[in-house]
């Protein structure tokens, strides 16, 4: 007969184990629910996704349920390392791997595909294989460019010439946008979008950030679009850099912002009024985009946020003393050529801000990140420029883009 205490505590000590002392699936710490019929141990989480599929896995709490001394044996037997090597086994590069914060649909489909569907142990590639054609279709509501209204568009991507385009009609011959893999970015926004499968497609378009916003009702429609979007893009990636690994480009396929959220801004002189914008950091690109509302259609202006070492700090500074509107939770920006100043609503949101505004700044600078902001000053006026010596190249020219006038 198995004995409760004995068997948890064998449990328990299964569960620290590398390998197991992470989620299977979203790489949660110290996860305590195991499916005794995968031999993986997962977070609460994920555990529930795993309800959701009644035919192939099922739970138990190691520290709560009754384990059968059998189901405890398994679980010795197998553990999250083994059935990585199995049912991750083809696993491409450019496939995402959720983490622990990522969106439900992400998590569910990844889950649904490594246990489900089995698209990753290699004994079916159909799966695999429709991420790499040429083309790749799909239809998907896309909320207009000047209004709240998601009409039914068709996608297609194409890894013959790295573009994305879409039409308005099924039989239209001519895409309403050609868009090119070279800046293209996409990651999920349910909250932003109001929709539990909505997806941000993000691209260069005139030198201004254009965004789609798109979402379909079946999650694993949209997952495999935003996977087929990342094939695509390692392909292209592949092409422009053939000298480097997958493992340097993978982290360049897609990205996620640092930070979004409101704040209120005021102009270049710090006497117009404050206005409140929507501001999303990037820290891939350096740049501080913002917009009058979080489902604007194209940037309002950006602002290029360089390294410590090049003159840029941030701080936190007293909104009360000065023209101010309705948030006092000041931040100051300093740059070679001008001070921005910043209000948040809420303590916390001004720590959050301050502390990605940090990262951004601590980060040296790199070749792309220097060419990135020459082009941005041939593009958008700026008040001063300074010229420094960098100790990557010869001359650096050091230029803080000053925001549009509101």
């Amino acid at each position: 007969m198995a004995s409760q205490s004995r068997n948890n505590k064998i449990l328990l000590d299964l569960v620290q184990q590398p390998g197991n002392n992470q989620c299977a699936d979203c790489a949660a710490p110290e996860p305590d629910w195991a499916s005794y019929t995968l031999g993986v141990f997962v977070c609460l989480n994920c555990s529930g996704m795993h309800r959701n599929l009644s035919t192939v896995s099922k739970v138990k709490s190691i520290r709560l349920d009754y384990w059968e001394d059998s189901l405890v044996q398994f679980m010795q037997e197998r553990g999250n390392s083994v059935a990585k090597a199995f049912f991750e086994k083809c696993l491409p590069a450019f496939y995402y791997r959720p983490q622990e914060h990522d969106c439900i649909v992400l998590k569910e489909q990844w889950i649904r595909a490594k246990y489900e569907r089995r698209e990753f142990t290699g004994e079916n590639n159909e799966f695999l294989q429709t991420y790499n054609f040429d083309l790749f279709e799909s239809t998907l509501w896309k909320k207009g460019r000047d209004n709240k209204q998601f009409l039914k568009r068709i996608f297609v991507l194409s890894q013959k010439d790295f573009t994305l385009r879409y039409f308005t009609k099924e039989d239209s011959k001519v895409a309403k946008a050609v868009i090119s893999m070279k800046d293209l970015n996409a990651h999920f926004q349910p909250q932003k979008i109001g929709h539990p499968h909505g997806l941000q497609i993000s691209y260069l378009e005139d030198e201004r950030t254009r965004n789609l916003f798109v979402y379909h009702e079946n999650g694993q429609v949209i997952v495999s679009f935003f996977t087929a979007i990342r094939a695509t893009r390692l392909a292209y990636l592949l092409k422009k850099h053939p000298t480097l690994q997958h493992s340097d480009l993978i982290p360049q396929i897609t990205t996620h912002c640092l930070k979004e959220g409101y704040m209120e801004k005021t102009g270049p002189t710090q006497r117009e009024p404050f206005k409140k914008r929507w501001f999303t950091l990037c820290s891939v690109n350096r740049k501080l985009l913002y917009c009058k509302s979080p489902l604007d259609a194209v940037d309002l202006g950006a602002v290029f946020i360089g390294s410590q070492d090049h003159g840029y700090s941030v701080s936190e500074s007293s909104g009360r003393c000065m023209r101010s509107g309705r948030w006092h939770c000041g931040i100051t920006m300093e740059t070679p050529s001008r001070q921005f100043v910043f209000m948040c609503e809420q303590e916390q949101e001004r720590r959050e801000w301050m502390e990605a505004f940090r990262k951004v700044i601590s980060q040296p600078m790199t070749p792309e990140d220097y060419a990135s902001t020459m082009m941005l000053l041939q593009l958008t006026p700026c008040r001063t420029f300074q010229i420094k010596e960098a100790p990557s190249l010869s001359t650096l020219f050091l230029v803080s883009l000053q925001m549009k006038p509101l």
